[in-house]
């Protein structure tokens, strides 16, 4: 590699990108653990995002961070896709490696899992049903994920019947398409729900889900993180549900990266869980 050992940079790719929480993240950590180097945005329109990949090495990065809307075209521009990432159809992170070869990873579907398992440490897939809702990138990973770590019944809710129905045909496994309008049916029995539509975002409407069928103890998750709390996790807590925002997806995702990049691997603290918070 080109790049001078001693300082390690590193960024965000995506078009746009300046809303991006990832310099907030991996700076902490940088000044956390003394290192020198970086985090930077890089604004890429679709046009240039092969230039702007194969131009990492030459730049001396160590690689980036891919988000929307490169996280599809970015596999085609890389060396070798991870096997997970593969399967889930996106990358979310290219490491530069040690003969200059561009890796592609997707760390969202780990980041998406240690969320869960950080706020319930006994968490298990296969517990019960699990009702996803939407089909778009993020759905992929949680998806691939959940079915990796065991899950028997997962039921796709989207408000595209043919995209939800697609995706369970190419994923496989325990996943069965639902009209939309069955959302709140599906909620029977279920043992975790999780919204990765935008439906409830900051700007957006609201997710209009009934939640009288959906059992006391079954976990809700909204991967959104602004704001923290949705209204769905809103309902969800005030009839007793365990809830889990966002914000530890984001910040689990960004673990691995960090490591590959600067040879550590960082920790969730409340200091830097502030520090997010802050900027949201």
């Amino acid at each position: 590699m080109t790049q001078d050992k001693h300082y390690i940079l590193a960024g965000v790719m995506g078009w746009p990108v300046a809303h991006s929480r990832s310099p907030a993240i991996h700076g902490h950590w940088i000044r956390q653990h003394g290192l020198r180097g970086d985090y930077v945005l890089l604004p890429v329109p679709p046009a240039r995002l092969p230039q702007a990949v194969r131009g990492l090495l030459a730049l001396g990065f160590a690689g980036c961070n891919i988000t929307i809307p490169h996280k599809v075209a970015a596999m085609a521009l890389v060396d070798r896709v991870d096997p997970l990432a593969q399967r889930i159809g996106a990358i979310n992170t290219i490491v530069v490696e040690p003969d200059g070869t561009l890796a592609g990873y997707n760390n969202d579907a780990y980041g998406f899992i240690q969320s869960l398992l950080d706020a319930q440490p006994g968490w298990r897939a296969d517990a019960g049903p699990i009702t996803v809702l939407g089909a778009g990138g993020g759905a992929r990973a949680i998806l691939v994920a959940l079915a990796e770590r065991g899950a028997q019944d997962i039921r796709l809710c989207n408000r595209s019947l043919d995209k939800a129905q697609a995706l369970a045909a190419e994923l496989g496994g325990p996943i069965r398409a639902y009209l939309w309008e069955q959302r709140a049916e599906a909620l029977e029995g279920c043992a975790l729900l999780v919204n990765t539509t935008s439906l409830g975002m900051k700007g957006q409407e609201p997710l209009d889900l009934p939640l009288e069928r959906l059992p006391g103890h079954a976990l809700v998750s909204d991967i959104i993180y602004v704001p923290m709390e949705t209204p769905l996790l809103a309902a969800a807590r005030q009839r007793g549900n365990p809830t889990v925002n966002g914000l530890g997806m984001l910040l689990n995702q960004a673990r691995p990266a960090f490591l590959s990049w600067f040879g550590v691997m960082p920790e969730i603290t409340p200091e830097l869980r502030r520090a997010v918070e802050a900027t949201l």
